[in-house]
């Protein structure tokens, strides 16, 4: 892209410096912690190398970005506004209790997850006291289709929703061998995660973890769908304990139901 183009579309945008400043942080969250050069930065936005040094600036003033020495890379504010922003939600913050609490789930690894789009992106993590190094990061994401909790998140629509939603993104990426990557392959899954009452992903996501995972009842209106899953070393992921998971997963979600949403006795 030409810095004229760029130039030409600035002109139309009310606040160009906001655009270019979210597009910087986009690059650098989308390198994945390798940092990237002012120039690698400059040549991504079409811009001159100075303005893109003034709004680095900025943003690291901000701490929103950090240098060393071989670029640039996100810097700690971002954590503590994806923190901030998980927390906004009474099932996040209730999350943490509730999961140290079972017998069934406080040793494993559970997470919290988002429907963004074609994505399940990653909000929260319990930890437990696994050994294994299983689940994803917070902040990252996964396409729904292959993850256990964006499967379970499907499972809320209909198929024809699902089938809107997903088509344009076909085939899906091909994470492992077990991954899916069509629209068809995933409508029996969503009709046995509707049956079974959780979901589950058999090594779809990831090679050797087990996912199981249910959706969650929103607690307000205008919360985004919320599900939650626990990651599983595929080997001792048996049929019991996937029941057993499932099961405990359920209850999690009762408890991390808004009370005053209940319906009222007759």
């Amino acid at each position: 892209m030409t810095e004229t183009t760029t130039n030409d579309r600035a002109d139309r945008d009310p606040a160009p410096a906001v655009t270019r400043s979210l597009r910087i942080l986009t690059l650098l969250a989308e390198a994945e912690g390798v940092p990237m050069t002012l120039s690698d930065i400059a040549r991504a936005l079409g811009i001159a190398k100075s303005s893109t040094a003034n709004l680095c600036a900025v943003l690291e003033d901000g701490a929103m970005v950090e240098r060393e020495a071989g670029g640039y890379r996100l810097g700690r504010r971002t954590a503590e506004l994806g923190g901030a922003f998980a927390q906004q939600f009474n099932q996040v913050r209730e999350f943490y209790r509730v999961v140290a609490a079972s017998d069934a789930l406080h040793r494993e690894v559970v997470q919290v997850a988002m429907l963004d789009g074609v994505d399940a992106l990653y909000l929260a993590r319990h930890e437990g006291r696994s050994p294994y190094r299983l689940g994803t990061p917070l902040g990252s994401r996964l396409p729904a289709a292959l993850s256990a909790t964006g499967l379970a998140l499907l499972a809320r629509l209909d198929d024809g929703a699902v089938r809107s939603l997903l088509a344009p993104a076909e085939p899906f990426p091909r994470l492992t061998a077990s991954s899916i990557t069509t629209v068809d392959a995933l409508l029996p899954q969503l009709a046995e995660v509707r049956e079974r009452g959780y979901a589950v992903d058999r090594g779809g996501s990831f090679g050797g973890i087990t996912g199981v995972a249910v959706a969650l009842d929103p607690w307000a209106p205008a919360d985004p769908p919320l599900a939650i899953g626990a990651a599983l070393p595929a080997e001792h992921a048996d049929d019991a304990r996937v029941a057993e998971v499932g099961t405990a997963l359920l209850e999690a979600a009762r408890a991390l139901t808004n009370p005053l949403s209940a319906p009222r006795p007759a």
